[in-house]
């Protein structure tokens, strides 16, 4: 049988796949935003995972896993990270600040693959890419620490935002674990399998801290926005990337990441009437500028050596 990694890539699809995930993963805080005015944090990502294992009960059936101890292991330990350490933090911090400053703060996951695959993965990151995450943090610095002192009841705060970026830090090692088990195991199975992980994770975590997710008085208006977090912007997200990734490295499929701070503060403003500031204008573009050159010439890189190797 042949394995993932001895597939023929498809870059243009891959790349594809990465960009619109990233697309679906920016309505995300905006769907849990709806559902967090009738619940708690624990709650709403608990529904989320739960009608992403509902979306993804097919593929449980079609793909049976064929892990030995250690790759259960590891996907276990993928699941953890990516599914209630990520989310629950990820949500606690958003229901601190506003959709538009964590969907911004989003934009420094580009930034952090680039340095994960250095370390973890051996690649190289030359000068450019230094100066590239040095103006990626000032980025982020302005968005955290340019709005005003004076903090609305709906506004964003520092804790929100830092927990934002707390939780893409915990992201990071559910990227670069999942890559892993993908360079020999199906994408699907390895997307259905840690969620299904994840979730039961949750089941078990949740009501020991938030107490029993609500069952009823919640509106059909959260109900909707839950379903949608759930089967769109989890399920089919997840599938969507991973699959992605086998396809194109993660240095250069990080910049694709950044249509989600697009998304994601475009509803926030157009939607939800989100107020940015000009230092948050300024930090989310020098976050995105950041993330657009170090992936560009990380692209440029691994084409050198794909067409020295020829």
């Amino acid at each position: 049988m042949v394995s993932p990694a001895q597939t023929k890539v498809n870059r243009p699809l891959g790349f594809a796949a990465c960009c619109l995930a990233s697309m679906f993963w920016g309505c995300g805080f905006f769907f849990g935003k709806i559902a967090l005015r009738e619940m708690n944090v624990g709650a709403m990502v608990f529904y989320r995972f739960f009608f992403a294992v509902l979306g993804l009960l097919p593929l449980l059936v079609t793909h049976r896993p064929k892990l030995n101890s250690k790759e259960w292991g590891m996907l276990a330990a993928a699941s953890a990270l990516g599914v209630p350490l990520q989310f629950l933090f990820q949500f606690r911090g958003l229901s601190l600040t506003t959709v538009s400053h964590a969907s911004l703060m989003v934009g420094t996951m580009p930034v952090m693959l680039a340095i994960g695959a250095t370390i973890f993965s051996g690649e190289r990151l030359h000068g450019w890419g230094w100066v590239a995450i040095f103006v990626s943090t000032i980025g982020a610095a302005l968005i955290v620490f340019g709005h005003s002192n004076t903090v609305s009841a709906n506004g964003p705060t520092l804790k929100g935002d830092l927990l934002v970026v707390f939780s893409l830090l915990i992201a990071l090692f559910w990227v670069l674990l999942n890559k892993q088990l993908m360079g020999t195991h199906s994408s699907v199975m390895v997307t259905a399998y840690g969620t299904l992980l994840g979730t039961a994770m949750l089941a078990f975590v949740v009501p020991l801290i938030y107490g029993m997710p609500p069952v009823h008085g919640v509106s059909t208006k959260a109900w909707l926005a839950l379903a949608a977090s759930g089967l769109l912007c989890t399920a089919a997200t997840t599938l969507l990337w991973n699959w992605g990734m086998t396809q194109v490295p993660a240095s250069q499929a990080g910049v694709l990441l950044n249509m989600e701070p697009l998304i994601g503060s475009l509803l926030g403003v157009l939607v939800l009437h989100e107020a940015l500031g000009v230092w948050a204008y300024v930090g989310g573009a020098l976050i995105v500028a950041a993330a657009v050159a170090l992936t560009t010439h990380s692209s440029r890189a691994v084409a050198d050596v794909e067409a020295q190797a020829l």
